[in-house]
């Protein structure tokens, strides 16, 4: 008996896939499928995107992108991953501009809501992913330990409370949110 081997899938073929239902990754040339998120995820989402997208905005510090956004983190096989926030500077949007399909490397802030179902080596290879592709930070927000650690390496990591203020440091220089607020 033989194995069969997974057909894998690029990025560009990501891209053509119709929407609707489910959101996609492409991890290493796999396709993953995923539901849509409940309630509580996307009311979180838009507790921090929204303050975080008007800080941005009205700083001009670059562009914020949504959920469905997706980032090519990998070639060959193709690593395609949508945080649920992302943001871009300014300097590097210059440079690049806002192509078309998925962006190459990692946005230099990508923030994962955890869903129930995440499992802790999901989220690390996730954190690992955003970080060895270029991302300056990476937030994971715990809506149910209602806290979030900001990741700048995979050695420099803190867990901010929700009595507790994050703020964007060199990555989104002055912006600032109790952690409390984020949640519903």
């Amino acid at each position: 008996m033989s194995a069969t081997t997974p057909q894998l899938m690029t990025a560009d073929e990501l891209l053509k896939l119709p929407r609707g239902k489910c959101r996609y990754e492409l991890i290493r040339g796999e396709l993953i499928t995923m539901a849509p998120a409940g309630q509580e995820h996307g009311a979180v989402i838009m507790n921090l995107a929204v303050p975080l997208g008007q800080h941005i905005k009205a700083n001009q510090l670059g562009v914020i992108f949504g959920a469905e956004t997706g980032f090519k983190l990998a070639t060959d096989p193709d690593t395609v991953r949508a945080p649920d926030i992302a943001f871009i500077s300014r300097e590097r949007i210059e440079q690049t501009g806002i192509v078309k399909g998925f962006g190459h490397g990692a946005p230099d802030l990508a923030v994962e809501v955890l869903s129930p179902g995440d499992t802790i080596s999901e989220v690390d290879e996730k954190i690992e992913e955003w970080l060895a592709a270029g991302a300056k930070a990476v937030w994971i927000v715990n809506p149910k330990r209602r806290n979030v650690t900001v990741y700048r390496s995979l050695t420099d990591a803190r867990i901010f409370t929700e009595n507790e203020e994050i703020d964007g440091q060199d990555v989104v220089p002055g912006f600032r949110c109790r952690v409390g607020e984020i949640f519903v």
